[in-house]
């Protein structure tokens, strides 16, 4: 879901807002529902992309190419002989 942060800062606000007129401090009330707001945003953000991983099959088909860091692989047994790792693609 890529409106997590939207609907998290609303939500802190409307909260913080409440908060604050409840305590006769609507700059402290603000400011606290501003960062929950973020905090839980975020959070919903992270969730969204995690079920979409989910539900597309992992790391988006990116399987294969570059080389493997495991010693029965390469014929070492650092693992890290075996090249660079594969590096990325294009000038």
């Amino acid at each position: 879901m890529k409106a997590g942060l939207p609907v998290g800062m609303g939500a802190g606000i409307a909260i913080g807002v409440a908060l604050g007129l409840a305590l006769d401090n609507l700059a402290l009330g603000i400011g606290l529902g501003v960062a929950i707001g973020a905090g839980s945003g975020v959070a919903m953000m992270g969730s969204g992309a995690a079920k979409e991983k989910k539900k597309d099959g992992g790391d988006g088909g990116a399987h294969g190419g570059g080389a493997s860091d495991t010693s029965s692989d390469c014929g070492s047994s650092d693992g890290g002989s075996c090249g660079d790792g594969g590096g990325g693609g294009g000038d």
